[in-house]
């Protein structure tokens, strides 16, 4: 291959679904030792197109050219014997199985073809660690490992097959500012080494900082390449969607004197270690209280306390009534709104139509049942009102969720819980994968409906989201609210300091929300 030699050239590529053309006529060059950043909002094709590039779907029309060599992939398999790796938004790990045995599942190496030869195993994942700057622990178990440390066994599993295309779904949208700094500095090693990366994010700032070319793509097709040094972000995101760049900023205080949810003095163990410890806190109406911390930390525990998912020690108060011993159903029919933090595992049913994914939840309620029936009828047209109101793109409320794009299932979940008229919403990650379009939207759901006076927890790896959002902010760390900081004053660096536990000592009393000095 010589220098002028793409790494990867798409040409005319097109693939229709029932209904939909995903990908119309889209045509990216992406040159070898760079990162070429993929742009577009949700439902624009780039979820397909990489699935196309990977293997796991065949496009329609035109043709791929891997390293000069045109190529047909009819499985992933076939892209990683093409040098193609892929690592997606939702880590593939296994929790009880070590680093080294991740790494090398489906392709160990073996001693006279029968037992696994460990010794070779680690020493080709230390080689590859030290060559392209991802410090590992082979022998750490996946599941005591930060969101950061999975990242990197990730991509250490696809280098492992000898991949030396990267292709990176949403790699930041999970990672703080330091391990978002630490992974473009593993980037740049690699492709200082040679190695190609296509990096697909929403985080238009990040691409900005990290990508050599981008290649914008709306409705299904290619409608920009452009050089990252010639380009804003506000420019981008006007390519993507046609407006400009959204802004989380909430500027009137609609915070009132009325408590709507008090957790008091929460505990959780597991295996004799504290996973919450002495968790205390108000939320007001029309408040907005954020909680900011290292995935791992005790947030998805501290959901499943309010939630009554799990076995608590302390007490969970909604409008100054004990809730604690209630069933996550009692709690749901009280007003509790809850959108997941991976809406794939906890928020919808895949296999299940657009309006009975309306109804999960909510089934004992109206419109969704009548008597002791499910009213179908009113179900549906309540899933329509759902669909205009949150821009949910769909053939129509009897499609599969699974056919809706990540952003699109956001906002009819979204729609869903809003709907329900809560006293009180959790919102984990509500932006999470979705576009700058989509975004914004949700933004103003939540900025509206704390207006009305809802009462909101917001949980979010975007530290912006958090800060802009959020009337109070509150760090979890290691099981314990550590700081309480104004989000009026603080930088997402100086946040992510205190969520990494870099910054200590100079935390505030969660109750004053006031800085310690």
């Amino acid at each position: 291959m010589n220098a002028e030699t793409p790494a990867v050239q798409l040409e005319g590529i097109t693939k229709r679904f029932p209904g939909v053309v995903a990908n119309h006529d889209i045509r990216i060059t992406v040159e070898p030792g760079t990162v070429h950043a993929i742009v577009g909002e949700n439902g624009a094709g780039k979820s397909t197109l990489m699935k196309i590039l990977y293997g796991m779907q065949k496009p329609d029309e035109g043709t791929i050219t891997v390293n000069g060599r045109e190529v047909a992939f009819r499985t992933p398999s076939d892209a990683i014997d093409a040098g193609i790796g892929m690592v997606h938004q939702h880590f593939m790990l296994a929790d009880n199985f070590t680093v080294l045995e991740n790494i090398v599942l489906g392709a160990e190496p073996r001693k006279a073809g029968v037992v696994l030869d460990t010794a070779r195993a680690r020493a080709r994942i230390n080689q590859l660690a030290e060559s392209h700057g991802l410090r590992v622990d082979p022998d750490r178990l996946v599941e005591d490992l930060g969101v950061g440390d999975r990242q990197r066994v990730e991509i250490l599993k696809v280098l492992y097959r000898g991949a030396r295309i990267l292709i990176l779904d949403e790699p930041t949208a999970v990672l703080v500012p330091q391990e978002v700094d630490e992974l473009f500095e593993n980037l740049r090693e690699l492709t200082a080494g040679g190695l190609t990366v296509i990096f697909i994010s929403h985080k238009l700032d990040e691409v900005l900082s990290i990508a050599d070319a981008i290649t914008v793509i709306r409705r299904g097709t290619t409608v920009a390449s452009v050089n990252p040094r010639e380009v804003t972000a506000r420019q981008l995101a006007e390519l993507m969607v046609g407006s400009e760049l959204p802004t989380p900023e909430t500027r009137e205080s609609t915070v009132t004197d009325t408590v709507a949810l008090r957790v008091s003095h929460l505990g959780m163990e597991s295996d004799g270690r504290a996973l919450l410890d002495d968790v205390s806190f108000d939320i007001h109406k029309g408040e907005i209280l954020g909680i900011a911390g290292v995935e791992g930390n005790g947030q998805s525990e501290l959901i499943e306390a309010i939630m009554g998912l799990r076995p608590v020690s302390g007490h969970v108060l909604l409008a100054e009534q004990d809730i604690s011993a209630w069933s996550t159903l009692k709690r749901r029919e009280s007003g509790i709104g809850y959108i997941p933090e991976d809406r794939h595992r906890q928020g919808l049913l895949l296999e299940a139509s657009l309006w009975e994914n309306r109804v999960l939840g909510h089934q004992t309620r109206r419109p969704s049942r009548s008597g002791i029936w499910i009213n179908r009828g009113a179900a549906k047209a309540d899933t329509k009102r759902i669909v205009k109101a949150y821009d949910v793109r769909t053939p129509g409320v009897d499609t599969l969720a699974l056919a809706l794009s990540g952003g699109n299932q956001q906002k009819l979940i979204v729609g869903r819980e809003m709907s329900g008229e809560p006293k009180f919403l959790i919102a984990a990650h509500p932006t999470r994968g979705v576009d700058v379009g989509a975004q914004a939207a949700i933004w103003d759901h939540l900025r509206e409906a704390r207006a009305a006076g809802l009462a909101v927890l917001l949980i979010s790896a975007d530290l912006d989201e958090l800060i802009g959002l959020s009337d109070t902010l509150r760090v979890i760390y290691r099981g314990r609210l550590v700081a309480g900081l104004d989000p009026s004053d603080v930088t997402p660096e100086r946040l992510g300091g205190y969520m990494t536990g870099a910054i200590t000592g100079t935390g505030s009393s969660p109750e004053s929300g006031t800085e310690e000095t």
